[in-house]
């Protein structure tokens, strides 16, 4: 028997879970642990240690161990380890790899399969490199699914029959994400996302070391070059520290040699709550720009939001819980472990690619964390300067999801296209993420102004299919399957045909050009007070037909029907042939 397993990656500790039995459940590691330490260890003799192992080591020999290498994901940055350098991808696939073999060893089955989760604000760089090190670890994945999701996943599936607005509030140790959805009749739905990847409880760790480095006259670069044994310990002590102000309101951090060792009778830096607060203030103002981000896109106050979920182990720390309370009004809540409960929420996404009967009258919808645009050139006084980004599918729209966009050439007879698709929100392409290329050839000759039309189709797995072409019937497309590279080809071609479904061409319906052009006729002979009420419908109609929301046309079509009747000119196809 083989299983689908969930895995939470994470940037201090990773675990995974399985769906069983109706629910689901964690896996425990060789030592009997549900966390393992996010920490790769090479010994003298050369063998790689995962874990505890590797954490451990990591106090005396810093120089052959590496951590909190998810932050790397996506980047081709060289991690030392030893003698030898490795990228991110790779350690993460031997964090990986331990967890598989735990999960083998529990289950007594084979397990080829697995849901990943990663931040909601991974870039899709990132994402294509966790699921880059899925395959290295031997693993077909099956999802990228993210982390805030996952965790609402196990509250929606412990309660089918709620109707909330629930705020998931995700620091991890290296990451921070918040999601805001809504959960209705066993539907969950992401309505905004947004977050930070390199903020996170190890930042809060720093912050204490630099605060007693600071203490003792020193600077955390320049001790870590110099003392590196010094700052090992030093964190150790800090992280140790940091927990004990979870339950205690002081805590002691003992000061370690040079050498990384302690004397009979160590100094001590004592720290409460309060400094801990202040030192760490200026972490705080960057948690609350995400929060701010995520509400506005999905329309709410924070006073709308009926329960706040915390998820990640660092969101046990009393300046998260006393931030949140003040922000939403209210206590935040902590029903299920929150170093757990995206584990187990990666276990529920499995069982419903699996189709398990136990998760049947689950369903749940996702948005895109990014906006998906292509690089436009703008005339800027007379000038024309490229590198500029216009979005064609913005951030936190519902997946899947078909848009269009018109553009046009910018000099005479111009017989080529190159379109750059780019994942970001900054205004310069240079500040976003280039995902891809099309080259759009033989336009048609004409003067500077030819409308090319540009659609984006995009689906819960990531792929995003890319289309391009002229009034004149030039058309090219290309497939960007960065997220997709465990899926077959077979599996590509199924999800492209169903993303046809999503597709709508009003502009090419002639009853729509038909009701265009009658209206458009139909100005002319208006009293100058009717002409404006009929001509501002008619843009909007036209526009639809542009932009091929199916929602958005039926209601501008609509208005636009409205509004004729309202004049006077109820229209039917009978009429528009006689005009």
């Amino acid at each position: 028997m083989s299983y689908t397993i969930g895995i939470d990656l994470g940037t201090t500790n990773s675990l995974c879970a399985v769906f069983q039995d109706g629910r689901p459940r964690l896996i425990p590691n060789s030592h009997g642990d549900f966390l393992t330490p996010s920490v790769v260890g090479v010994l003298e003799s050369g063998e790689i240690v995962v874990g505890a192992a590797a954490r451990e080591l990591r106090v005396t020999h810093p120089e052959r161990t590496a951590w909190c290498f998810k932050r790397f994901m996506g980047s081709d940055r060289p991690i030392s380890l030893g003698a030898k350098t490795y990228t991110a991808q790779e350690l993460s696939s031997l964090v990986l790899q331990s967890l598989v073999e735990d999960a083998k060893s529990e289950l007594k089955a084979s397990i080829t399969d697995a849901v990943i989760t990663v931040p909601a604000y991974f870039n899709d760089h990132q994402r294509q490199a966790t699921k880059l090190a899925g395959q290295l670890a031997g693993l077909n994945v099956r999802r990228i699914v993210n982390e805030p999701t996952a965790a609402a996943l196990v509250y929606g599936f412990h309660e089918r029959e709620a109707e909330k607005n629930l705020c998931i509030i995700d620091l991890g140790g290296g990451t921070f994400d918040v999601t805001v959805m809504e959960i209705f009749e066993g539907t969950l739905e992401i309505r905004a996302t947004a977050g930070e990847s390199q903020l996170g409880g190890e930042d809060f760790t720093d912050r204490l070391v630099s605060a007693v480095l600071i203490n003792q006259k020193m600077q955390l670069e320049l001790a870590e070059l110099k003392h590196p044994l010094h700052v090992a310990r030093l964190r150790v002590e800090s992280e140790r520290a940091k927990r004990t102000l979870t339950a205690k309101d002081t805590a002691r951090i003992r000061l370690p040699e040079l050498d990384g060792q302690f004397s009979g009778q160590p100094r001590e830096f004592k720290i409460n709550r309060e400094t801990f607060k202040k030192v760490c203030s200026k972490l705080m103002d960057r948690i609350s720009v995400p929060i701010d981000r995520a509400l506005r896109d999905a329309k709410l106050d924070p006073r709308e939001i009926d329960e706040v979920l915390l998820v990640g182990g660092a969101t046990r720390m009393p300046v998260m819980v006393d931030f949140v309370s003040s922000y939403f009004g209210k206590q935040p809540q902590m029903e299920f472990n929150p170093d757990e409960v995206v584990a187990l929420g990666a276990a529920v996404q499995a069982a419903l690619i699996e189709q398990d009967a136990a998760v049947n009258d689950v369903v749940m919808t996702d948005v895109c964390p990014f906006t998906l645009g292509v690089e436009i050139a703008k005339d800027l006084g007379g000038q024309i300067q490229d590198g500029f980004f216009q979005p064609i599918l913005h951030r936190n729209s519902t997946i899947p999801i078909s848009r269009e966009e018109v553009f046009s050439t910018i000099v005479p007879n111009q017989r080529m296209v190159e379109v750059r698709v780019f994942q970001g929100d900054a205004r310069r392409v240079t500040d976003n993420v280039e995902l891809g290329r099309l080259r759009v050839e033989n336009l048609p000759t004409g003067p500077a102004g030819m409308p090319i039309r540009i659609r984006f189709t995009y689906d819960l797995n990531g792929i995003l299919e890319v289309e391009a072409y002229t009034d004149g019937g030039c058309k090219q497309r290309t497939v960007l399957t960065n997220h997709v590279q465990g899926l077959s080809q077979e599996q590509i071609q199924a999800a492209l045909q169903r993303l046809q479904k999503l597709k709508l061409y009003p502009r090419e319906d002639l009853n729509n050009q038909r009701l265009a052009r009658y209206s458009e006729r139909l100005i002319g002979e208006l009293h100058p007070s009717q002409r404006q009420q009929l001509d501002l419908a008619l843009d909007f109609f036209e526009g639809a037909m542009n932009e091929g929301d199916p929602q958005q046309f039926e209601s501008a079509k609509q208005a636009l029907l409205m509004t004729l009747s309202a004049l006077g000119f109820p229209y039917d196809e009978h009429s528009a042939d006689e005009q």
